[in-house]
């Protein structure tokens, strides 16, 4: 858990020094730099802004770098150190590190925002890296892999899109990568579909707090991105052509998806075409079940707690198998994680939040919430025993 946060020119927050608790509250109006305290925090995490990926975007005017430290609780001390050309400097214990994963994994982060309410409508990319995080954290062998697929994934596009024909030199390149783009595509989508079934009976019970009129309508499907009956290297070859032309790579781990279903018994239509028809039905048959995208059934309010609850079911399963042993390929760590809610009162009703907050006020997380009033604060306070209050004034923060 953090226990000081110390924020240096990102955006208008030239000079914070916060001490903090189990939950946060971050109250001012907009603009006032509520968000960018979530924002460090996301920052020091995970290497990046979940604003802007341009670090001269959120580094302060006239300034050259903006840096973001925390005092965790068992001691140690994190921070990182961007700078406007998006040289990156990391810390942990005061000793320099070169990779990022060293530190999200000792401050795992769970953002819940109003720039993720629209998951449901984006690309695959959002929804993979619901999973992705989950796997991050609970499978140590996954991100090597990741990084491995990546790079190769990159050399290969890079190829395709510079010729449509190739030399014989850069096709024995290409089934080189290809070999070694299969080999590890075949591990992460082990770790992915040991983690996505793991996941699912906590996102079943989440959705009976948070959807419980939907609770039998509602499941998860995860698509691997490619036929895993199949090796990859297999059916890139077979569609080469095809990717010549395109100039990328159509099919692998990284066009794995996250599919939420509604499924219902039937529909009117259905029932119509029976009668119209007049087909003998043997009135003790199941109807055949129906399935289709939840984002085109659910209503908008419907659709932002159902992503509520996507974020909300992963912590459960992270907390349970944090003390895994190593034997098993999970990760053990007495780590808290973070949960970042950034103005929850405006995206969801008041019963939602008061399910969102009791779930997490019996977890061991840590939690730092943002909103334009104080309205939230009773609430709060009802659930942690004692909360800090923050209240943000034209980048001035000020404990209450």
């Amino acid at each position: 858990m953090i226990e000081r946060l110390k924020i240096s020119h990102l955006r208008n927050l030239n000079q914070v020094n916060l001490p903090s608790a189990a939950c946060n509250v971050i109250i001012g109006v907009n603009g006032s730099g509520k968000t960018s305290l979530l924002e460090a925090i996301f920052l020091l995490s995970r290497g990046k802004s979940f604003r802007h990926h341009q670090p001269k975007r959120y580094i302060q005017h006239h300034q050259n770098t903006a840096t973001v430290h925390a005092k965790i609780n068992d001691g140690s001390t994190l921070a990182i150190q961007k700078q406007a050309d998006a040289t990156t400097i990391l810390r942990l214990n005061q000793t320099t590190v070169y990779n990022q994963s060293i530190l999200t994994e000792q401050l795992p982060t769970l953002l819940i925002d109003p720039s993720t309410m629209d998951m449901l409508e984006q690309g695959s990319a959002s929804r993979r890296q619901l999973l992705d995080w989950l796997v991050f954290h609970m499978k140590q062998g996954f991100h090597p892999q990741w990084v491995a697929y990546q790079r190769l994934l990159k050399q290969r596009n890079s190829l395709l899109k510079k010729t449509r024909h190739l030399t014989q030199v850069q096709l024995a390149e290409l089934r080189s990568w290809d070999k070694g783009l299969s080999n590890h595509a075949a591990l992460i989508h082990h770790y992915r579909e040991r983690i996505f079934e793991e996941w699912q009976p906590y996102f079943a019970k989440s959705i009976t707090q948070l959807l419980p009129s939907y609770a039998e309508q509602l499941s998860l499907s995860y698509s691997a991105g490619y036929d895993t009956s199949i090796a990859l290297d297999v059916q890139l070859d077979e569609r080469l052509e095809q990717d010549l032309q395109l100039g990328y790579t159509r099919i692998g781990n990284h066009r794995a998806d996250i599919h939420v279903h509604w499924r219902s018994h039937g529909s009117t239509k259905l029932n119509d075409a029976l009668i119209n028809e007049k087909i003998d039905t043997d009135v003790n048959k199941a109807l055949p079940v129906l399935k289709e995208q939840a984002a085109n059934v659910l209503s908008r309010g419907e659709k932002k707690l159902l992503i509520t609850t996507l974020r909300l079911s992963q912590l459960p399963l992270l907390l349970n198998n944090a003390d895994s042993d190593l034997s098993t390929g999970y990760a053990t760590s007495q780590i808290t994680p973070v949960v970042l809610l950034d103005d929850i009162t405006a995206e969801l009703d008041d019963r939602a939040i008061h399910i969102l907050l009791s779930t997490l006020s019996k977890l061991p997380c840590q939690v730092f919430m943002t909103s334009l009033t104080d309205d939230i604060v009773p609430l709060v306070q009802s659930l942690w025993s004692t909360p800090n209050v923050f209240h943000v004034k034209q980048g001035q923060v000020f404990l209450s």
